[in-house]
């Protein structure tokens, strides 16, 4: 099947990498020359596990290609995604602008009968927004289809290639016809493939989205209050994650969720609710939550240096929204070096991936090093921010050597609190007890 990709970000190129994998032409549209040629001559934009082998077969087999041109890259394409940026307004509604501009531009181009896919996280009724910006100009038949993407950083090829599921939104048997086709490798184990109007699928996304981060903040004030009363919120991840009607998976208390999905997904859920006149209580709690959760640590760390943290230097470990990824937005770190800046102090930081894009960011306002050892030298205190894997089993006698002070402020609950006592360390989690070596 020959597919245009239009948008080369996280999930655009997840998409047309994958379905380039699956035997399918591909050829991905984005305006940025810089970004083309450098995809072009085999440079990926961006990190993410498994996606530059597959990226790098596909291209030099021919059945991924790119291009800035719209019309040389929908040219006999049978499938289009929009896979465009959705960014928040500064009303928190999600902008439209990037997915209607092309819905406007492809209408007067399309020469042949082909399906629109909206992959990009739309509100309710883009659907129809999309199919009534290409008809002004159209002139042959064509559908627009909601098949919103459900891929989590750091294993999203693996959900793509394996999805647990595939949600389309279609009234048309034509689309439904040409979108069983696309997917049919993808779910020949049997998850399945769920129908329904657009409208319903726009929905399914946001429903998700804002249901997962509902139950990750719902873990941090239980966190919270474990603090107050003296209980272990481990010990409560376990006693609950057993029930299957509650599950496992986006228990672990923490400083928050971040990323590209969940807070803006959230907002936009709310914004939403409030044009069609209905508070949806529970979303605004959600954000309000998630907000403060970011910044759990620094009372912490105020109360253990006497409220004076000017001149002091803090090493901080992590700086992505979370592990197998370099994507910082909305991510705890950031606000982390705000508060900390703010206080007078100094940062040291690492992070695998992250660190050129914290750069862009923040500047050379904070130090960034080649390792999590040399961020700890002569470091006050060590914070943990993003629980990649290194960071768990470090080398506490080489800690031991290069902070001034054995203290760890942990906002993602690596370390056994029996093991870090033995350590010697004051140590500092989420909705734990504080183990006190002073």
């Amino acid at each position: 099947m020959k597919i245009a990709v239009i948008g080369t970000g996280y999930v655009g190129l997840v998409t047309g990498t994958c379905f380039a994998e699956t035997g399918n032409q591909v050829i991905c549209v984005d305006i940025d020359a810089k970004k083309v040629e450098k995809m072009k001559n085999g440079v990926i934009p961006i990190y993410e596990p498994g996606l530059e082998e597959l990226f790098l077969r596909n291209s030099n087999e021919g059945r991924l290609k790119f291009t800035t041109s719209l019309s040389e890259g929908i040219k006999d394409a049978q499938v289009i995604f929009l896979a465009l940026p959705t960014p928040p307004g500064a009303d928190g509604s999600a902008d439209l602008k990037y997915i209607l501009k092309v819905a406007d531009d492809l209408g007067p181009i399309l020469e042949n009968y082909v399906v629109v896919i909206d992959k990009s996280t739309v509100p309710v009724g883009t659907a129809e927004k999309v199919q009534a910006a290409i008809a002004k100009n159209a002139k042959v038949e064509f559908d627009v289809v909601s098949n919103p993407e459900f891929l989590r950083e750091g294993v999203a090829v693996e959900d793509f290639m394996r999805p647990d599921r595939v949600v389309i939104g279609t009234k048309s048997d034509k689309a439904k016809a040409m979108m069983t086709k696309l997917y049919a490798p993808l779910v020949r184990q049997g998850n399945p493939v769920i129908f329904m109007d657009e409208r319903s699928a726009e929905m399914t996304k946001y429903a998700a989205n804002a249901f997962l981060a509902t139950k990750i903040t719902f873990m941090n004030e239980i966190a919270n209050l474990c603090e107050k009363v003296g209980a272990n919120v481990d010990d409560i991840r376990r006693g609950i994650g057993t029930d299957s009607r509650i599950g496992k998976r986006f228990l672990f208390a923490g400083i928050g969720y971040g990323g590209s999905c969940f807070p803006k997904d959230v907002q936009a859920l709310e914004k939403t609710s409030k044009e069609n006149n209905y508070d949806f209580k529970i979303l605004q709690a959600v954000m309000d939550v998630n907000e403060d959760q970011k910044t759990r640590l620094i009372p912490m760390i105020n109360d253990y240096f006497g409220g004076d943290l000017k001149g002091k230097t803090f090493a901080m470990w992590g700086l992505a929204f979370k592990p197998y990824t370099d994507d910082i937005r909305e991510a705890p770190a950031l606000y982390n070096i705000e508060a900390l800046l703010a206080a007078g102090a100094t940062i040291k930081a690492y992070d695998p991936e992250a660190m050129p894009n914290v750069q862009g960011v923040v500047g050379d306002k904070i130090t960034y090093t080649t390792g999590p050892y040399e961020a700890l030298k002569d470091a006050d205190a060590l914070l943990i921010m993003t629980e990649w894997p290194q960071f768990r089993t470090p080398e506490f006698e080489v800690m031991n050597v290069l902070l001034k002070n054995k203290v760890i402020f942990d906002g993602r609950n690596l370390y056994e609190l029996d093991e870090i006592g033995e350590k010697g360390y004051t140590y500092y989690s989420i909705g734990r007890e504080t183990v006190n070596s002073k």
